[in-house]
């Protein structure tokens, strides 16, 4: 497999990092083994592993993370008293799958964590070549240190089924220049922005969430009913499906909320990336002062909202 070739027949131009990451993961399709790209953002971890998964032959699928993990949570709550639920529910989304790629995987929440682990018990029954990327080393994955240890023997399996590469070159592409821009990057951080009349209780996920107001497709949000009350990252998506232009009001300097406000934020910023809906942030603060606080997502966090406007 000369996945060297095949990328670089694309037009991307590689520099010494991804050259070095791309040996070794020609050297890993070779023996289907399972892949576990990780590093920091911009690097080109997706590109690669993207060009990796077309290259390995067999039935495949691609999904984002955290909308696979949705669509099991759904399938589950409807077998939720069935025994074998887990096992069954995958082997519906996985079907006769061989290799199986997870974009962005991320966990943060102690459930996922648990539900996590018994999905990679199924996909290694099921001898499913796993490919991932995330921001995290495997170690890092649930970070909060009140439930790591719950995850160790998910993060055991995630070096057992797969291999870790680390991609650390010294550029973010996404801010060179002439790069297209999303309809993420159209948004803005601004001072002000009047929301509808109107506020209106959403109803995600059998949860009640309070939106300041709704026009078409946008949607106001105040940060304290978003990302201080119980909300998860299901309900983030469930709503990035609803709406393809969010406005967050009150934003705060993140530092003086506790953890799970700044990693509820982190959450709802990644899944705006991923679903490319365009992101209005509303503060008294600059960028800096916002994404100062302490979560260890924050610094993803201030990457993916460098590369929105700044405005008065």
């Amino acid at each position: 497999m000369d996945l060297r070739a095949q990328v670089s027949g694309s037009g991307y131009e590689l520099d010494g990092a991804q050259l070095h990451v791309i040996a070794r993961l020609e050297e890993l399709a070779g023996r289907r083994r399972g892949v576990y790209l990780h590093g920091p953002v911009g690097r080109g971890k997706s590109f690669l592993a993207d060009a990796l998964f077309d290259a390995v032959p067999g039935p495949k699928k691609r999904v984002h993370f955290h909308a696979f993990f949705r669509e099991l949570h759904r399938r589950i709550s409807a077998r939720l008293h069935e025994p074998g639920a887990v096992a069954k529910a995958v082997g519906e989304l996985v079907g006769r799958t061989e290799v199986l790629a997870f974009d962005e995987l991320h966990v943060h929440d102690v459930g996922d964590a648990i539900l996590m682990t018994r999905l990679l018990e199924v996909l290694q029954e099921r001898h499913v070549m796993i490919i991932a990327t995330s921001n995290y080393p495997p170690d890092g994955l649930l970070p909060d240190p009140l439930y790591h240890d719950h995850f160790l023997p998910g993060i055991a399996l995630v070096k057992q089924l797969m291999e870790v590469v680390h991609l650390d070159g010294p550029t973010d592409y996404r801010h060179l220049r002439g790069a297209p821009r999303s309809r993420f990057e159209t948004g803005e951080i601004t001072t002000h922005a009047a929301p509808p009349a109107t506020p209106v209780t959403l109803d995600v996920n059998g949860r009640a969430i309070t939106a300041l107001g709704i026009d078409n497709d946008k949607v106001w949000f105040d940060f304290g009913d978003l990302c201080e009350k119980p909300t998860s990252t299901q309900d983030y998506l469930v709503l990035a499906d609803r709406f393809d232009d969010w406005v967050i009001t009150g934003v705060p300097r993140l530092a003086t909320k506790h953890r799970e406000a700044q990693q509820r934020f982190a959450n709802v910023v990644d899944v705006l990336v991923d679903a490319d809906v365009r992101l209005t942030l509303v503060s008294d603060h600059p960028l800096s002062d916002i994404v100062g606080g302490e979560a260890l997502d924050l610094a993803r966090t201030a990457s993916r909202l460098e590369l929105i406007n700044t405005t008065g």
